[in-house]
Parts: C-alpha cells; sequence; structure tokens
C-alpha cells in the first residue's frame, strides 16, 4: 500500500522522508493550520526532495488559480483539495494544469461518500470531521466506495495495521508521524515500512 506523510514544515522533515521514501508527502497551505507552510517555503522544500517521492498541495477553500499556479510552477506535484471546492473547481484544475486532483471527503455516513462517487478528482481522500483532527471516523462506512482513495484521520503505529485492511490505495498521516509536534524519523521509518510491506 502507498502512503503519504502530510505536513512536513522543515529541512528535516525532508531528510527524513528522502531516507525512508513514501510515496508521497503533503504541504499544508491552508492558514489556519499549525502545519502552514508559504508557497515560497514549500517551493524551497520541494527542491530538496526525492524524485521519487511525489509532493501534494493541501488546500482549504483556496482560489483555484493559486491552485493551479503551485502545480504548473512544479512547486507541487498534486493537490488536495480540503474545503468546499465544487465538482466544477476540480475540473477546471485538471483541465487547466493536467495534474491529479485529490477530493478530501468529511465521512459521517455513507451518503458523504456516495455523493462524490462520480467525481472527476483522481482520488478521494476519506477523513474524519474537516482533516487534522487526528481522530478516525467509523472505516466500516467505507464499504459503500467503489474506487481508489486515501484513508485519513487518526492513523499511526497504533491502528496502521488495521487501516491497512481496509483496502485504501493509500493512508495518510500527519500528526501519526508526530512526536512533540514534530516529525519523527524514527517513526516515519516504521510506517512507511509497515505500508510497503503489505
Amino acid at each position: 500500500m502507498k502512503i503519504k506523510i502530510c505536513g512536513l514544515m522543515e529541512h528535516e522533515d525532508i531528510c527524513a522522508v528522502n531516507r525512508y521514501l513514501p510515496d508521497y508527502i503533503g504541504f499544508v497551505f491552508a492558514t489556519k493550520s499549525r502545519r502552514y507552510v508559504s508557497p515560497a517555503r514549500a517551493a524551497q522544500l520541494k527542491s530538496m526532495l526525492s524524485p521519487d517521492i511525489a509532493a501534494v498541495g493541501v488546500f482549504v477553500d483556496e482560489a483555484k488559480e493559486m491552485v493551479a499556479k503551485l502545480l504548473i510552477d512544479h512547486t507541487i506535484d498534486i493537490a488536495q483539495l480540503h474545503g468546499q471546492e465544487s465538482e466544477q473547481e476540480v475540473q477546471w484544475i485538471k483541465q487547466q494544469t493536467g495534474r491529479q486532483v485529490v477530493k478530501a471527503v468529511s465521512v459521517q455516513s455513507e451518503t458523504d461518500i456516495v455523493k462524490w462517487q462520480d467525481s472527476c478528482a483522481d482520488y478521494l481522500l476519506l477523513d474524519n470531521g474537516s482533516g487534522g483532527t487526528g481522530c478516525s471516523f467509523d472505516w466500516s462506512l467505507i464499504q459503500a466506495y467503489t474506487k481508489p482513495y486515501f484513508l485519513a484521520g487518526g492513523i499511526g503505529l497504533h491502528n496502521l495495521d488495521k487501516a491497512l485492511q481496509t483496502g485504501a490505495y493509500a493512508v495518510d498521516l500527519s500528526s501519526g508521524a508526530e512526536t512533540g509536534g514534530r516529525k519523527d524519523g524514527e517513526k516515519i521509518r516504521e510506517l512507511v515500512r509497515m505500508a510497503h510491506n503489505n
């Protein structure tokens, strides 16, 4: 299974992921997040990132033109939309950039998943609440969804085995890869090993 380590902010974070090679990393461009990085900072970090790792930009109700700009100038490789973005905005970004778009969905019932079943997004990211909560949702609800998806929300070493059994295309972690609010290289190593061995 593939794995994404989200919320990278520091040079040390890039060194850790370059060493252990998760499939994806995430830069958070939502200004209210404690893991926010500016586009300039993200571009600096991206320049140090292994070409074997795809950089995902996480946005919350950002102007679609800004999302497209960061894709076109290669600050990020994939856009992840975590707000109230419409299907039309997803389609516009894909058409303007030719890049993949992940649409995050807050899952409280099967209906939340089903209504995005026919989205043009390349993947859904199934999460708890608005994201970044560190809590899981009821993973049994995923049975209603049949396309490849990212699974997020409260995943860490304590429950990664269970997450890997859901059939997700990828798992997405942020706080689960941290100790004391900072990315932990040893946790990243073990998380990547477990995901890639599954």
